[in-house]
């Protein structure tokens, strides 16, 4: 087949280009300028989508021997992880770069291109791998390293691009692949994994979404007495379940930590509360993107953080939907109710449904 290889500069990419090559594939290196290089700090090395990391990249492509090139992708970044990003915590919600990126950047943009210019599709050094059932349908599994399974940020795919795509490390550990680079003669084979959020290179996420909004002051309510315990310098800047650097400066009554349980920037609220207060066990659901379809209720396995615990739960139709929905057209919101109560759920975030190792489907919390 002819593929492009998406090539970060790291391991996991670098290592999978190579094993396209070995499996006799006509093989293209392209990796993605996603940031001005205004925007990427001096000496700033690890992660993805610096210049730096573009010549790791084209070192690889070198190295094996085959085509390399860089294309421009920052306003496309820009305008569908960036924006969208500042605008969901704007709103109070909390979104996944990531998952967005995979969903708009390299599997629409990227790919679309791929297929445009001929090729038969793509690869990446994510960790998961694709199936296909008995139709010939891609299905999406977890990888066989659950420590480094990344299907939680490909399960908004669509099964038509899971069709085109291809992750050589599916079945491989981290360490075997560390250790695969350096029998090549990778000079990445010891760099370090992405960690941060690629255009917050500093970690400081709040801080970076304080310099492009214009938030206001407000209050901090203890959610439990309904007595103001501090004050805030942007509701925008704070995510669910958080417990550091909130400002409060009246001790809890009842001596118990405080977390944020709801903000609201409209208003310029940020309500805290003790630690049970962030306990959910009904989570609406929408956009769903399903991968394959099924008849509800389904008892099965969530998650809604990219490297959290996996919670069994029982997928069910919304109170207000019909029941009588067939298969073949799943509905777009569900309810999901967790067997025992989590924490840390926030709208915004993405859930992804499992069946064992297989993605069923994936969504949007609403927090309704």
């Amino acid at each position: 087949m002819k593929l492009v290889a998406a090539l970060s500069g790291g391991v996991d990419s670098a290592v999978a280009a190579a094993r396209l090559v070995d499996a006799g594939h006509e093989v293209v290196g392209v990796h993605l300028a996603l940031l001005p290089a205004s925007d990427v700090p001096p000496g700033r090395r690890g992660g993805c989508c610096t210049p730096g990391d573009a010549r790791d990249a084209a070192r690889v492509a070198d190295a094996l021997g085959i085509d390399f090139y860089v294309w421009d992708f920052a306003d496309l970044f820009a305008r569908e992880v960036m924006e969208p990003f500042i605008a969901e915590y704007a709103a109070g919600r909390t979104p996944n770069p990531c998952v967005r990126c995979n969903e708009r950047i390299k599997f629409a943009g990227l790919l679309d291109r791929v297929l445009g210019l001929g090729f038969d599709g793509m690869a990446t050094g994510h960790y998961a791998e694709i199936d296909h059932d008995p139709s010939g349908r891609a299905v999406l599994r977890r990888a066989v390293d659950l420590a480094k399974d990344q299907s939680y940020v490909l399960a908004s795919l669509a099964p038509q691009q899971l069709s085109h795509a291809h992750f050589p490390l599916g079945g491989s550990r981290k360490e075997d692949v560390r250790s695969e680079a350096l029998r090549r003669g990778f000079r990445v084979a010891d760099k370090a994994d992405s960690t941060d959020i690629c255009f917050i290179p500093d970690g400081d996420t709040a801080g970076w979404i304080r310099d492009r909004l214009t938030p206001a002051p407000g209050p901090i309510i203890d959610a439990v007495t309904g007595r103001v315990v501090g004050r805030h310098e942007g509701a925008e800047v704070f995510t669910i379940g958080q417990r550091r650097g909130l400002g409060i400066t009246v001790a809890p009554e009842d001596g118990r930590r405080r977390y944020v349980v709801e903000t609201d920037p409209e208003a310029g609220i940020v309500r805290v509360g003790p630690a049970q207060m962030l306990e959910v066990t009904n989570i609406a659901v929408k956009e769903i993107n399903w991968h394959r379809p099924a008849t509800l209720p389904l008892s099965t396995a969530v998650q809604f953080r990219a490297h959290g615990a996996e919670h069994s739960a029982t997928v069910e139709m919304k109170s207000d939907l019909s029941t009588s929905e067939s298969p073949a057209e799943m509905p777009g919101e569900v309810n999901v109710r967790l067997a025992t109560p989590a924490q840390g759920v926030a709208p915004g975030q993405t859930l992804v449904v499992y069946q064992g190792r297989m993605v069923l489907a994936s969504g949007v919390i609403t927090g309704d």
